[in-house]
């Protein structure tokens, strides 16, 4: 059984995140430990809220360097909503621009649309080479945030893949998902998005061995 650990740092849909996990076949276990969360199969990093507080929340028990160890290793990660915000190099919320993981370049900002939050089920444009959504074109997701990555700038040289990158729309096209190697994340709450966010995640774990 694949084993999982949800990184339990203080902000984050855990529970459901849990839930959702074990509904698609992982052994789950949620907890900071650092020894379990770098040596576990997969680790789902959850955010809700604030970048800035996110941040804040990951550096105080070290889950910034966890993060950077399990990639440098290929080991996978999981980012979720906030947890994928973190990811790039920066977040402005209201004129504070705090500093990101920075695993990828770029800038999180506030969605260019007349109504926010962007909340509710939305459909998206996976990448025609997506592990994630095999099986799940067309399916509709569930969206509650404000801000996103509204572009990619990574270039990616042979013989590394090209990252696989999935969109979406409100008031403008935003990042939905990135695959790039080990490194995985979702604007969307798959926990929360019925039986097409098991079935993702379910791809996901699927991943983890090949």
């Amino acid at each position: 059984m694949t084993s999982v650990v949800v990184f339990d740092y203080g902000t984050g849909n855990v529970h459901s995140a849990v839930k959702a996990l074990e509904l698609a076949g992982a052994d789950v276990t949620l907890t900071r430990d650092r020894k379990q969360a770098l040596e576990a199969d997969g680790l789902v990093v959850p955010g809700v809220g604030a970048f800035s507080a996110v941040m804040d929340a990951l550096r105080e028990v070290r889950g910034d360097e966890i993060i950077d160890r399990r990639i440098a290793g290929s080991r996978p990660v999981l980012g979720i909503c906030v947890g994928m915000q973190v990811l790039f190099e920066h977040g402005v919320e209201r004129g504070v621009d705090t500093e990101g993981l920075g695993e990828w370049p770029g800038t999180v900002t506030q969605l260019r649309a007349p109504v926010l939050p962007h909340m509710g089920w939305n459909t998206v444009t996976p990448d025609p080479d997506s592990v994630l959504f095999r099986g799940l074109e067309g399916e509709r997701f569930y969206f509650v945030h404000s801000y996103a990555a509204q572009e990619w700038t990574l270039e990616v040289m042979p013989p590394f893949p090209k990252p696989r990158l999935t969109w979406a729309e409100h008031g403008g096209p935003f990042l939905a998902a990135v695959e790039n190697g080990p490194l995985v994340a979702t604007q969307f709450h798959p926990e929360k998005s019925g039986e097409a966010g098991i079935r993702l995640l379910s791809n996901w774990l699927g991943s983890l061995h090949d």
